[in-house]
């Protein structure tokens, strides 16, 4: 009798533990997140690339939004093996060529790779040769600008182009779409325009 009673305490704690922490994480904090609209005169390039998969097969998407947050532009490729940091300098390094190809001078870059934006923006050494060349082909770029700033955002904010990055995947060549973006871009597109909130969990 002892031996069973000893047991139903036991199984009492193992309840009663995922609940309390259950507890615990629903008073943490979240932060707000939402995707921000630029300046007037100003265009936004939201960029992401995306690594999966043990061979690491990599892609990159991006999508360029004016200050009316209307959808300028958008790309996604596939670029074979790589690392997710490569991944993230080639998408930016896309969406740069893409702005200077287009005109756009006043330009506000956004990403959510926190690493890539500190090797961009404090200029953090990289010792990866491949790394050395993205880096040095963007600050080659940047000068060519009027105005730009670089921010990070959290991944939340950034759904769109990560939603090209994940369609880069699927695709044999190279594509850019003008004005009109895919239908699931779309809908993420409207919803930034509408200044959505999504909630992340600390």
């Amino acid at each position: 009798m002892m031996l069973a009673l000893g047991n139903i305490f036991r199984c009492q704690r193992l309840i009663q533990n995922p609940v309390r922490f259950l507890v615990r994480n629903c008073h943490k904090e979240s932060i707000p997140v939402s995707w921000g609209t630029p300046k007037i005169g100003w265009t936004k390039l939201n960029f992401d690339g995306s690594c999966k998969g043990r061979k690491g097969n990599g892609s990159i998407g991006g999508v360029i939004r004016n200050h009316k947050a209307e959808f300028l532009l958008g790309y996604a490729e596939s670029i074979g093996r790589t690392t997710s940091t490569i991944a993230e300098l080639s998408a930016l390094r896309r969406g740069l060529e893409l702005v200077l190809e287009n005109g756009w001078t006043d330009v506000w870059l956004e990403g959510d790779d926190k690493t890539l934006i500190d090797i961009i923006v404090c200029r953090r050494q990289v010792k990866c040769a491949e790394l050395q060349r993205h880096v040095g082909h963007i600050n080659l770029i940047i000068p060519e600008l009027n105005n730009c700033i670089v921010t990070h955002i959290y991944r939340e904010g950034n759904r769109a182009a990560d939603k090209l990055a994940q369609i880069g995947h699927q695709l044999e060549k190279p594509r850019i779409w003008w004005h009109d973006p895919p239908n699931e871009v779309g809908r993420i597109v409207d919803e930034d325009a509408e200044g959505k909130i999504i909630l992340r969990r600390r």
